[in-house]
């Protein structure tokens, strides 16, 4: 619908306004982040859309969208986005409406939370973590992901992502890649930097990761603990006692062994595991797609029938595996079709997460 001498500037208002912003996933109008449109002569649109912050590293995106917008309503327009910074005042007038606007902070009790643990470093247990996020994502559920790995914080590389979260005064907002809201210490250090923190410090900023960070209104929220049974796993199984465990462990009877060892854990804690990944099942030959039992067979089915647990699935190692993590890509997204995609893509399907039990836990009351 057109004005005779061009576009009409309601219609134009409305498109624009209705652009999400990718990080607050509010419409721009609302969050007072439309400055200005203006139809000039021809064909010309000009927008000017007010940022949060200056570093803002979606803005090709807002750009992009915002230019499809317009030209929904008037085909063939040439669109100039440009952009300015909020004053103070703005931005907290922004944020006034953007947390107004949405659920509290924190993690939202509806979403389901699921646990990866593992008993030893290098079975994979981070690449599981993230490939799953992003198979759930593609199948069309609200997929958050905190990495919990303190030390060994592998989140940011997995997803090629290295920039800080937006933060909004007291709440923090999770960085987005692949479908997938992400938060990691990693994003808070510089690249390569070691976490040298004691215990206190650890917990206080897992407990900001969950209680502070604005995730939104998640399906499914997966944590990719680290290795073992230490303190940072205890802190992060209290601090979402709804949580259930996923277990991965490798073929080999060494690996399984350490990792029935999170098991009994999670069993002592009343921690309901709701199943066991074995990775690692078989080397697939690049060449001719033969596959080698490389660390032997049958520690993940021993390894579930020892916790009375299913057994989810067995996930290859392939080599577009291994390049989907040196290369900042989940291989569910970079070779879909590779037996290890195919094989997280199934396992994600198929995920049901256990029910922890009533019996033992305080229940809150509310008077009627």
């Amino acid at each position: 619908m057109l004005a005779r001498n061009g576009p009409d500037q309601d219609l134009l208002d409305a498109a624009v306004g209705s652009v999400l912003d990718p990080e607050l996933d509010q419409p721009l109008s609302p969050l007072g982040m439309v400055k200005a449109i203006s139809v000039g002569r021809g064909e010309g649109v000009a927008v000017r859309i007010l940022l949060t912050t200056e570093a803002c590293p979606l803005r090709q995106r807002i750009a992009d969208d915002v230019a499809t917008a317009v030209r929904g309503v008037t085909p063939g327009a040439i669109v100039e986005v440009a952009f300015d910074v909020m004053s103070e005042a703005q931005r907290q007038e922004t944020a006034r409406r953007f947390l107004t606007a949405r659920t509290t902070a924190g993690v939202p009790h509806r979403a389901e939370v699921l646990a990866v643990a593992s008993g030893k470093g290098g079975v994979g247990k981070s690449s599981v973590s993230a490939n799953l996020a992003v198979a759930l994502a593609q199948q069309g559920k609200s997929v958050g992901l905190l990495d919990a790995d303190v030390w060994g914080y592998s989140v940011p590389q997995l997803f090629g992502v290295r920039r800080s979260p937006v933060a909004l005064y007291e709440t923090m907002l999770p960085v987005q890649a692949h479908g997938v809201r992400l938060m990691s210490l990693g994003f808070l250090v510089e690249e390569e930097t070691p976490i040298v923190w004691r215990g206190p410090m650890l917990h206080k900023a897992l407990t900001q990761f969950v209680q502070d960070v604005h995730w939104g209104d998640l399906d499914v929220l997966l944590l990719d603990l680290p290795p073992g049974t230490g303190d940072v796993t205890l802190s992060v199984l209290e601090l979402l006692p709804d949580a259930s465990l996923i277990v991965v462990t490798t073929p080999q009877q060494a690996a399984r062994t350490v990792a029935s060892r999170v098991g009994l854990m999670a069993r002592e804690a009343s921690v309901p595991v709701t199943g066991i990944i074995e990775n690692m099942t078989g080397l697939v030959c690049g060449s001719c797609g033969a596959t080698t039992a490389l660390f032997g067979a049958g520690g993940g089915a021993e390894l579930a029938e020892q916790l009375g647990a299913p057994l989810l699935g067995g996930v290859p190692l392939d080599l577009a595996l291994r390049k989907a993590g040196d290369n900042g890509e989940p291989v569910v997204v970079s070779a879909p079709q590779a037996p290890s995609a195919r094989a997280l893509s199934s396992i994600a399907a198929a995920l049901k997460p256990a029910r922890r039990s009533l019996v033992g836990r305080q229940l809150p009351l509310t008077p009627v």
